[in-house]
């Protein structure tokens, strides 16, 4: 569940941080329907108390790319080659969230039709959270997988240099619970939200989140987030540093990742997706890969549905550690998130409001309807 607000933080409605980011992208030329698209995805990881992907993103990864000529605003989205239950899409550096949600549309349609449809994305840019799209194929009754390559800022196992992304792994499919199954979380111990979260909060970082190019812990939240783009920083992939607590599993699972974002397409990988050649900003190239399985094709909805919500109820009500409370399933602690905030909206501190008061006061926005 997201961590609890620091003091000072001010409660914000979603309907008016929801308004404010379409009226930002819409100030920097994104066209009203796609900005409408991308402050969907955005507030939908704010609801699931996902904050290192919401509002607290607009401006560095969105707003600020755009200005900067890394980003279009306009969104091409290319059919490149296409077969009954397969496409590839070029999206020529438009807005990643509508690429992804045309995507992932495409892959349930054909999924509807074949029983299963898979898409590969190059040239895009960053989509939010994983999670949006897989849980569009899970809500029409199907299995959602998607995953995407990132800028590098993880080592591989044994070694100290940033090559792979945070390269996410994404699985939502349908239970008979009120909430999906959904699994949305990167291959590495952690991921650049994070640390922006903690930077923000002027927090620390965990030891063994990041290691230096000596191998040592590194643990300054504001001095890893530079450290990370000049490379003299990596993240470690999930399970940690070495092979005793799994990294090697992270390592591998994040190397799948890149390989499905980029082979297939014919997209960019690596450091190819650093966004900077000859020391100017250039777009980053990001790839990613759809799949929605119409489980209709395997078995009546409803009965799978049944088999795994069983599934999940049985190991929260299995025995419990000794001092735990209770077991969670994955999925069911964003669905709680959502129950506590549906009614206050999102916690914005006060490096975030400066952020947003300076974006609305830039394109004349007015308040939008936000309570500071």
């Amino acid at each position: 569940m997201a961590a609890a607000p620091d003091a000072g933080t001010i409660w914000a409605p979603f309907p008016a941080l929801e308004r404010f980011m379409a009226a930002e992208l819409e100030g920097v030329g994104v066209p009203p329907p796609d900005a409408r698209v991308c402050a969907e995805v955005l507030i939908a990881a704010d609801k699931r108390g996902i904050d290192s992907h919401g509002v607290a993103r607009f401006k560095t990864i969105y707003y600020d790319r755009i200005k900067d000529g890394v980003q279009k605003p306009l969104t091409k989205f290319e059919l490149v080659r296409e077969g009954p239950a397969t496409a590839v899409i070029d999206g020529h550096h438009g807005m990643g969230q509508v690429i992804a949600k045309k995507a992932m549309e495409l892959c349930i349609a054909k999924a509807r039709r074949y029983g299963l449809g898979m898409a590969a994305v190059r040239n895009s840019t960053h989509y939010g959270i994983a999670g949006y799209y897989a849980l569009m194929a899970a809500e029409a009754g199907m299995i959602g997988v998607t995953g995407t390559n990132a800028r590098p800022s993880v080592a591989p196992t044994f070694g100290v240099e940033n090559m792979l992304g945070t390269n996410p792994l994404t699985f939502a499919l349908p239970t008979d619970e009120e909430f999906p199954f959904m699994i949305d979380c990167a291959t590495s111990l952690t991921q650049r939200g994070k640390i922006e979260v903690r930077a923000r909060a002027g927090k620390p970082l965990p030891p063994g989140w990041v290691i230096d190019q000596q191998g040592r812990a590194r643990t300054d939240s504001q001095a890893v987030l530079a450290e990370l783009v000049k490379g003299t920083a990596a993240l470690a992939p999930l399970g940690g540093i070495g092979e005793e607590g799994g990294g090697h599993k992270g390592y591998g699972y994040a190397t799948v990742v890149e390989i499905l974002s980029s082979a297939l397409q014919g997209g960019g990988f690596m450091k190819m997706l650093l966004g900077f050649s000859g020391g100017k900003k250039v777009p980053y190239g990001l790839g990613h890969f759809f799949l929605a399985i119409d489980v209709e094709a395997f078995r009546p909805l409803e009965e799978f549905k049944k088999t795994a919500g069983d599934i999940l109820r049985a190991l929260r009500a299995s025995r419990k550690a000794p001092g735990a409370q209770r077991i969670y399933t994955a999925g069911e602690k964003e669905h709680l998130a959502w129950l506590a905030r549906k009614d206050k909206g999102a916690p914005i501190n006060a490096s975030l409001r400066r952020e947003i008061c300076a974006v609305r006061s830039e394109l004349g926005l007015g308040d939008c309807g936000l309570p500071f």
